[in-house]
């Protein structure tokens, strides 16, 4: 039989024609895709937990406080995931501290245990105690608290006198008044605050319970006005998806800088390795509600999904493109598998944080001096996180974008600075 080279020519050639080229443009397209799914599911979360808190302040029982608490539990997820959009986008930047500033004087806010201690040199206003007093003197000026609303939290109170640790909004503002402060040391269990404390009339303990309840309310609605305003911004018009979108080359550093500002800076640094340093359960993330392990597992999984381009939803669906990672393996293939790599042995490291706080090991134990165990888990987390900045910087290099300097901690670039 004669052979059958016009089909051999076309199979050789087929085998030889190079994968369409993915561009910029596509990859920036499904980063705004993948925030804007984010903040969305961010929003929907925080408007169950605004129903849950509505739920409690007009029919205070422990059923509706432990539906609230949960709610808040759910509503971290695809909101830690977003963090890995702040530190390039400035839009996110500004805004950020507003909805999870951390870590705050929750004196501020409300009552806590003689053992909090009262105003510092460093915040005056510590133990202010917003809920007891409806009238205050503020950096000079007299402040009329008789209704607490949005707008008191916002403009008056949130970082006041230029304090960053007066934190009166967002979501650890929140978890204060659902939880109370968590007084168990490095000892298991959370903040353990009675729902009486949002009952009425003689039910009501540690006094004010109903400006508790509004303090509560007008939090949880500040939040979700603040996540509608953000989710807006990555809509097709929004104004952070065509910043990005404006000019490829700085489009693509943003999402660098965030992905290594995040795993190395931030996580790494200030929310891992400084708290081990210290010894200090103070230092976690979300220390009122013990959910830190989660916090930690999500924000790695939010640099992770970025660099995939593939965000699951809250809702199980699938939002998916042409990634970062993609861009890299027609480059330099071999990197990317390395990114791969180093970026699933972060959250396998993140998991077993994850994993061994389900069981009972909480993160306030691993926290605690001389617990091997603990620190162990940590500073697998820690290197991980670190490792893979490394490979971001060659990635960095490898796409010829411009010069990126990430965010940096004393816990891990100056240690001897953190005990000064």
């Amino acid at each position: 039989m004669k052979p059958n080279h016009l089909a051999s020519t076309a199979l050789c050639l087929a085998l030889a024609t190079p994968a369409f080229a993915i561009e910029k443009a596509e990859v920036l397209q499904t980063y705004a895709d993948i925030a804007a799914a984010k903040y969305a599911d961010s929003l929907a979360t925080a408007q169950v937990l605004q129903t849950a808190v509505n739920a409690l302040r007009a029919d205070p029982s422990a059923e509706n406080l432990r539906a609230a608490k949960e709610a808040w539990l759910a509503a971290r997820v695809p909101y830690q995931q977003t963090e890995v959009y702040r530190f390039g986008n400035a839009i996110v930047d500004d805004w950020e501290g507003k909805v999870n500033a951390w870590p705050l004087d929750e004196g501020l806010i409300d009552y806590v245990d003689a053992s909090y201690g009262g105003p510092s040199d460093e915040n005056a206003f510590a133990a202010l105690n917003v809920v007891a007093n409806p009238s205050f003197t503020l950096s000079g000026s007299e402040v009329d608290a008789a209704e607490i609303t949005p707008a008191l939290l916002e403009e008056a109170l949130h970082e006041a006198d230029g304090v960053e640790s007066n934190v009166a909004t967002g979501y650890h503002a929140i978890e204060f008044l659902l939880w109370g402060q968590d007084l168990n040391g490095h000892g298991d269990g959370a903040g353990n605050r009675p729902w009486t404390d949002y009952a009425q009339g003689d039910d009501c303990t540690n006094d004010n319970c109903d400006r508790r309840g509004d303090y509560l309310i007008a939090a949880t609605d500040l939040l979700v006005s603040d996540l509608e305003w953000m989710t807006a911004q990555w809509a097709d018009d929004g104004a952070a998806r065509e910043e990005l979108m404006a000019d490829e080359n700085t489009g693509i550093s943003t999402i660098l800088t965030g992905m290594g500002s995040l795993s190395y800076g931030e996580q790494a640094g200030e929310r891992m390795r400084l708290g081990l340093m210290l010894n200090d359960p103070e230092e976690e993330h979300d220390c009122f509600s013990d959910n830190t392990h989660n916090s930690h597992y999500y924000d790695g999984l939010g640099v992770q999904n970025v660099y995939l381009g593939e965000y699951v939803r809250v809702d199980g669906s699938l939002v998916s493109g042409p990634s970062l990672s993609d861009l890299v393996a027609e480059t330099d293939a071999d990197l990317d598998a390395e990114l791969q790599g180093k970026l699933a042995t972060t959250m396998m490291m993140l998991g077993r944080i994850k994993t061994a706080a389900e069981a009972g090991f909480s993160y306030d134990q691993m926290l605690e001096r001389g617990n091997d165990a603990g620190e162990a888990l940590v500073m697998g987390g820690v290197n991980g996180l670190i490792d893979q900045t490394r490979s971001i910087e060659r990635v960095v290099t490898a796409l010829d974008v411009e010069q990126i300097t990430f965010e940096g901690s004393d816990s891990l670039d100056n240690p001897d600075a953190v005990f000064q």
